[in-house]
């Protein structure tokens, strides 16, 4: 595990301090906790781009040369 240095304004951090102090944490695990659900936001967000590609050349793949009219495609 990494250490990181913040800069953070005197009354934020004595805000933090007493909120973390209040939930029985810290403020180093609150700042841990939120800096892990960025980034697993990511690679879900990363993931999720993934599969779409995916699934986007694999529909394209069946499609091969078919096309399709504009008002074939809505109900009438």
């Amino acid at each position: 595990m990494k250490n990181i240095t913040l800069a953070v304004d005197e009354k934020v951090l004595a805000v933090v301090r007493r909120y973390a102090a209040e939930q029985g944490g810290s403020v180093n695990s609150l700042v841990r906790a939120y800096l892990t659900e960025i980034a697993e936001r990511e690679n879900r967000a990363r993931q999720a781009r993934r599969n779409i590609q995916i699934l986007s050349e694999k529909s394209t793949a069946r499609r091969g040369d078919a096309s399709w009219a504009r008002d074939e495609l809505h109900d009438r």
